[in-house]
């Protein structure tokens, strides 16, 4: 069998290059920076400009997760297709999961959690199962 052959701007899958747990390792730091992005709009949208936390939340997580696309596109999955079917499958599956932390935190909030504790979980929770969705099917 002969190695795969690649032109100038095609890359071979990650799946063939990167195993699964150093790809989650990239994927847990991109996450990271997006979560940093996500949070601070958090905070900010909260302390300074009094919105609800649940509101706040929301806004966080569509501004980071476009920060999530670029860096897991280059980064942790090297995706050489078309961006015109990935980038709305990471969008859909970003907004289920904003929803679900949308949903996560205000259920939080109502039991008397600190938003911020609230996030840390809803965020814990996501950043395994996008990983999933994101690995088997906006980046395949």
């Amino acid at each position: 069998m002969q190695p795969a052959s690649y032109g100038l701007w095609q890359r071979p899958r990650v799946a063939e290059r990167v195993p699964t747990l150093q790809q989650f390792i990239r994927y847990g730091s991109v996450g990271a920076l997006a979560t940093v992005v996500h949070y601070l709009l958090l905070v900010l949208a909260v302390e300074r400009a009094d919105w609800a936390p649940w509101w706040a939340s929301g806004l966080g997580a569509v501004v980071g997760a476009q920060v999530a696309y670029l860096g897991n596109r280059w980064l942790t999955f090297a995706h050489a297709g078309s961006a015109r079917v990935s980038w709305p499958r990471f969008q859909l599956t970003a907004l289920a999961e904003a929803v679900v932390g949308m949903v996560s935190v205000a259920f939080a909030v109502w039991l008397g959690w600190h938003y911020l504790w609230a996030q840390v979980l809803a965020t814990l929770f996501s950043l395994v199962l996008t990983f999933a969705i994101n690995r088997s099917w906006t980046f395949r």
